[in-house]
């Protein structure tokens, strides 16, 4: 109990502190599975996450539970491979969840609070090279950044769910009923940008599903910014 107060008010003092200064958003990504019994805490510690400004939490439902005998109707074969990039790049050999990855560079037990929480303050105090401004005009995304850096940059449109509760009737956690928020239903690349001149792109987008963009080193490497769809 003492731990879980302990990450619970460090969100709160995080929370407070992102209210007084506006800061470019930390992305963080947790790679979870209705079939994974470590799971429930970190879909838990993601939720929490919501309240802070200045942090866009975003749940990537992988596929390689589904062989225990329940299948993620949110899980997708690409987050897995993209969380099979991010531990090629880190030279890890293998992968797992719950894990969250804080802008593409820390990755931290999901379901450890205090660890997210201090990955998302050192993600905070690192400079951000991009800036970058997303404004909506309908169904239109027009979408404008610059940086003084060069090098080979992605350009990224996600989409997801704000919150689903979902009967687990097999796997690890089966009988359970859980909530999951910000589910991930699109991720996909849009544009690529090395940053010799401004970037001026549009997109058209469907649907009322919240949108983020993220500029991302090729790789998948660092987040280098992030911005939500007014």
């Amino acid at each position: 109990m003492k731990f879980a107060l302990g990450w619970v008010a460090a969100i709160a003092v995080t929370a407070g502190a992102a209210a007084a200064e506006e800061r470019s958003p930390v992305v963080v990504e947790l790679y979870t599975a209705q079939g994974c019994a470590a799971c429930p805490p970190a879909d838990v510690v993601l939720s929490k996450l919501r309240d802070i400004p200045g942090v866009i939490p975003l749940a990537l439902h992988v596929d390689y539970w589904d062989y225990i005998g329940w299948i993620d109707a949110f899980g997708q074969a690409a987050f897995t491979q993209r969380q099979n990039a991010y531990a090629d790049i880190r030279n890890e050999r293998y992968i797992y969840t719950p894990q969250m990855v804080i802008d593409g560079t820390r990755s931290v037990l999901g379901g450890d609070g205090m660890a997210v929480m201090d990955a998302i303050s050192a993600a905070k105090d690192a400079p951000r090279p991009v800036a970058l401004r997303v404004e909506r005009d309908g169904n239109a995304l027009h979408i404008i950044a610059e940086t003084a850096i060069a090098r080979p940059m992605i350009v990224q449109l996600v989409r997801y769910m704000p919150e689903e509760e979902v009967q687990i009737e097999g796997g690890e956690n089966a009988g359970q009923t859980l909530t999951y928020v910000n589910i991930v239903t699109q991720l996909e690349q849009i544009g690529a940008w090395d940053g010799s001149a401004a970037l001026d792109l549009s997109q058209n987008i469907e649907g009322d599903q919240p949108a983020v963009i993220l500029v991302q080193e090729a790789g998948p490497g660092r987040i280098l910014a992030a911005a939500t769809a007014p």
